[in-house]
């Protein structure tokens, strides 16, 4: 599946109209449901691999993938199969039991890790997730995401010191709806 192929079927299978309430707290006549592709093998993997060749052009250094709960951890697997790399577990909260961790998995101090997400709108979650595995003593400074809504994440990263690497962004998913609903323009 070439990325044309892919961003077309991530239209077909995850755009959806009407009104909705964003994580950001922002209404859209339009969502993204991340649930729609993530838990289809047949897109789940080709974008495991586009995260991961997007990961080792983006952030080469990195030695781990974080992937916040619960929406990125599919995405964050995928990635981590096909490139071998360790992911981590970034939850909302620490869990009030066992281990009461906020991050799950096995690091070092100092490492690398490149942060995999959905749908970024804002960068809210994305920059919560960044300081979460800043706050372990580890390096981040890449979010590598499926989709950029280019609704303001960019920006907020970039004044952390972070740096957003969509594999597709909204407008490019949108036209391809349009184009596929009017194929004779």
């Amino acid at each position: 599946m070439n990325d044309s192929e892919l961003g077309a079927a991530l239209a077909e299978h995850a755009y959806l109209e009407g009104d909705f309430v964003l994580r950001s707290g922002r209404r859209s006549r339009y969502y993204l449901d991340k649930y729609r592709f993530e838990t289809q093998p047949s897109l789940l993997a080709p974008l495991g691999e586009r995260l991961a060749a997007a990961v080792a052009e983006y952030e080469p250094e990195a030695t781990r993938l974080a992937g916040p709960a619960l929406g990125a951890v599919a995405l964050a697997a995928a990635a981590s199969l096909a490139s071998g790399l360790p992911f981590l577990i970034v939850r909302d909260e620490a869990k009030g039991y066992g281990t009461a961790n906020r991050l799950e998995g096995v690091w070092g101090a100092g490492e690398c890790v490149c942060v995999i997400e959905d749908v970024v709108t804002s960068g809210g979650a994305a920059l919560e997730a960044v300081q979460t595995l800043r706050a372990a003593a580890l390096r981040c400074s890449t979010v590598v995401c499926v989709v950029d809504r280019e609704e303001g994440g960019v920006e907020l990263l970039a004044t952390h010191g972070v740096r957003l690497r969509p594999l597709f962004r909204a407008a490019d998913l949108l036209e391809s709806r349009k184009s596929a609903a009017n194929p004779h323009r």
